[in-house]
């Protein structure tokens, strides 16, 4: 599964590594919303796709702190 590989590589990075992919995937995911609103998108279902990728994100570096 493509999620879980992504998931696994995620883990094996560092907090700081994961805030900046942090930071990177909302820059994108602003990007693409600006896209959507000028009708520059053509593949919409990429903002779905980034904002999962966040979350996924956000939790990894959740669970990291806590342990």
């Amino acid at each position: 599964m493509k999620t879980s590989k992504y998931v696994q590589e995620l883990n094996g990075k560092t907090v700081a590594e994961l805030n900046e992919e942090l930071v990177s995937a909302k820059k994108e995911l602003f990007n693409l919303r600006f896209q959507n609103a000028t009708n520059q998108l053509d593949n919409t279902s990429r903002i779905k796709e980034v904002r999962k990728n966040i979350a996924r994100i956000q939790t990894v570096i959740t669970q990291k702190e806590r342990s």
